[in-house]
């Protein structure tokens, strides 16, 4: 092979490891954003579940004041912790709440969780 020859077969070549090291690079921030947006997606179910756990502790904890009593409490506590209270509801002597928590911007990932509190058993008949 000359020289000339092989001259010409690089510069045809010329570029194509810029160009290769630019879609490595793109892939790799693809990779890493994803990464990033389903971390975002897990941590904010971990914030709801938690959220949505702690106000129905709380909401079973009033419930002897009466069940307004016990879903202001529920919200109040999921507004500390940075969520919103969709639901309450109070069945007997068991709470169920639903929260959902919004990360990021006002339009950013929503996550939502329910979670219920109450006895273990269902009290006997005459007790309730």
């Amino acid at each position: 092979m000359t020289l000339s020859r092989w001259w010409s077969r690089t510069a045809e070549d010329a570029g194509a490891a810029a160009v290769f090291a630019a879609m490595l690079l793109a892939a790799i921030i693809a990779v890493g954003l994803g990464g990033l947006w389903l971390g975002s997606a897990v941590v904010a179910r971990h914030r709801a579940q938690t959220a949505a756990d702690l106000a129905a502790l709380a909401a079973a904890q009033l419930l002897p004041a009466g069940p307004a009593a016990a879903c202001r409490q529920a919200e109040s506590l999921a507004t500390v912790m940075g969520a919103r209270l969709e639901s309450c509801s109070v069945e007997r002597l068991d709470v169920t709440v639903r929260v959902g928590v919004t990360v990021g911007s006002p339009r950013g990932l929503h996550a939502g969780a329910v979670a219920r509190a109450g006895p273990a058993v269902e009290p006997a008949v005459g007790q309730v």
